[in-house]
């Protein structure tokens, strides 16, 4: 009955390892810069809101 609870602590504590060493060889969630092409803008929406207009 050791065996398993020492099988098992052995089988978790190389989880935790390989989560960690996954985690770190990613970039620690490093995301590629954001590249615009042109500014942003409203497009087409109305210069008044929608509820100014329902009334």
């Amino acid at each position: 009955m050791e065996i398993f609870g020492i099988a098992l602590v052995v089988l978790i504590l190389i989880s935790v390892v390989a989560s960690l060493t996954a985690v770190v060889r990613d970039g620690r969630g490093h995301t590629p810069p954001e590249y615009s092409i042109r500014d942003w803008s409203a497009l087409d929406l109305p210069s008044r809101n929608y509820t100014v207009r329902n009334f």
